[in-house]
């Protein structure tokens, strides 16, 4: 019995001893010889013989590549990207961060005051070492102008560093995640592989010119005053088609 173990342990051993690893090599990885005779089309015993540096760099693990792991383009990423066009500085993200590592300082622009006048940013400042990633702050924006990023290689080693400030956010690649922006889902819109977008094309209404067409796009769950394109027909509200004295009292 005590030996039957034994060896059923060592079956387990030797079965993954063979297997493909799942761990993943990050920020890169070394390269075998056996990979890099397979890619150079070359017969493995003959790699060695016609080119010796890379295969004595590869023996000393010198050989490596980048890694890059797949992520889905609704991953809420470490960063922010932030669209000053389309702030107005209303400080709703603020207001709705539960951690408050939010800060925002505004005074009056002094512009379109015929329409009450503008507020210019000055400090727009996020705090992610506080920072929980539950992107309140993307679902309380009203104009689309704050959206999660896509990366997360922003390790630091002091916690000063890991303040975003306003000229960081306005330098930033736009690039934005798809996450809680369903008009980016719908362009099928991919952070890691497509172009930065312009504060332009990243609103769920027009504000200039977009990619979905002078009214943004259409869902089916913006229902007008008749059917949408799916026919789905909004229910009645309670009591809207009974006439005065019919509910029970």
């Amino acid at each position: 019995m005590y030996g039957l173990g034994i060896l059923k342990g060592m079956v387990v051993t030797l079965r993954n001893l063979v297997r493909h690893p799942a761990t993943v090599q990050y920020p890169d990885r070394g390269i075998g010889i056996v990979q890099l005779a397979r890619r150079a089309h070359i017969p493995l015993p003959l790699y060695p013989v016609l080119r010796p540096r890379t295969t004595l760099r590869a023996l000393l693990g010198l050989v490596r590549e980048e890694t890059r792991l797949p992520q889905h383009p609704r991953f809420r990423g470490e960063e922010f990207v932030w669209y000053v066009e389309r702030c107005t500085g209303c400080a709703s993200c603020a207001k709705f961060c539960p951690l408050g590592i939010i800060k925002i300082v505004t005074h009056p622009s002094q512009q379109n005051l015929q329409e009450g006048g503008d507020y210019a940013v000055d400090v727009f400042d996020i705090d992610i070492g506080r920072c929980m990633f539950c992107g309140l702050c993307v679902e309380a924006c009203p104009y689309d102008a704050l959206f999660m990023g896509s990366g997360f290689e922003r390790g630091r080693y002091s916690r000063d560093e890991l303040v975003i400030t306003v000229e960081e956010l306005k330098e930033a690649s736009k690039r934005p995640s798809t996450w809680f922006r369903p008009q980016l889902e719908a362009g099928r819109y991919d952070p890691f592989s497509g172009p930065p977008l312009p504060w332009q094309e990243v609103g769920r209404r027009d504000l200039g010119v977009s990619i979905f067409g002078p009214e943004g796009p259409r869902y089916d769950y913006q229902v007008g005053p008749e059917e949408t394109r799916s026919g789905f027909t909004p229910p009645p509200r309670p009591g809207a088609s009974e006439k005065p004295g019919e509910r029970d009292s």
